[in-house]
């Protein structure tokens, strides 16, 4: 059964696109609505992802790695395991989250060069992901509930939101904006604030596709303001429901990933 959350993010999302359609005004509602779309498409899902990371004089590093994902409660928690299979530096990586809402996130990161398994604390959650500019926490999400939420602006196109973080120590931003596309409720826009009041941060949807019915996401871009760098993700041979067993999302794959579903389906290969 798909999540009863992502029915009501579907069914309000056909809504908006009729121009009789009211605008929601509720900011929990939206960013709720938000996450769904985000990353609860299905009960789970896989896809190849192509990153792209670049400095401020254009030099290139590449990554390629699948990412699996199985939702384990309605609107709830999730598991996550991305495997690296390019360059041949960060072949054999494994990235492995628990995802929990309302308490801290289990990640596990395995580097196999060392053959060793480290722990990412809740602390590290928003540092480079594998020297990329998106971060630990950009992968599985940040929980909704971590933050204060208030409608901005409602225009044509977007709801446009302000969140502020309920612990403050914890990250390192003071505030960060989102542009909510009023269609598919996948954010276009995110922008983050420093305590200077400097925007230092921007992620980016630039590829939106519809993929076995759901809105999806499949170009991506995040930008570094401070250091001119950016990285960007391509996402490839996506499929939803495809029926990911739960043992597959254990600290077993971190050292045995489950090549069975790492395969690309056969269509497409």
């Amino acid at each position: 059964m798909k999540t009863v959350i992502t029915a009501i993010a579907l069914s309000v999302a056909f809504a908006a696109s009729d121009s009789r359609a009211e605008d929601l005004s509720d900011a929990d509602e939206i960013v709720s609505l938000a996450n769904s779309a985000s990353y609860y498409a299905g009960n789970d899902g896989r896809s190849e992802v192509r990153m792209i990371i670049r400095d401020a004089q254009g030099r290139e590093q590449r990554r390629q790695f699948t990412i699996l994902r199985r939702t384990v409660e309605d609107a709830g928690d999730q598991d996550f395991l991305v495997v690296f299979s390019q360059p041949s530096d960060v072949r054999g990586t494994v990235f492995l989250v628990k995802k929990h809402v309302g308490r801290d996130d289990d990640r596990w990161l395995y580097l196999p060069g060392l053959d060793l398994v480290k722990r990412i604390s809740a602390g590290d959650k928003r540092t480079s992901f594998v020297g990329a500019h998106y971060f630990y926490e950009d992968v599985s999400g940040r929980d909704p509930g971590e933050d204060t939420h208030v409608l901005h602006e409602t225009n044509d196109e977007s709801y446009v939101l302000t969140h502020t973080p309920k612990d403050s120590s914890q990250v390192e931003f003071s505030r960060y904006q989102t542009w909510i596309d009023k269609n598919t409720f996948l954010p276009t826009r995110i922008e983050y604030t420093n305590s200077a009041g400097n925007v230092y941060r921007r992620v980016e949807a630039l590829e939106v596709e519809e993929i076995n019915g759901y809105p999806t996401v499949t170009k991506s871009r995040v930008v570094d303001l401070d250091s001119d760098g950016q990285t960007d993700m391509q996402f490839r041979y996506i499929a939803y429901d495809i029926g990911i067993p739960a043992d597959v999302f254990t600290e077993r794959s971190l050292r045995r990933p489950p090549g069975e579903w790492l395969k690309r389906p056969a269509a497409d290969q």
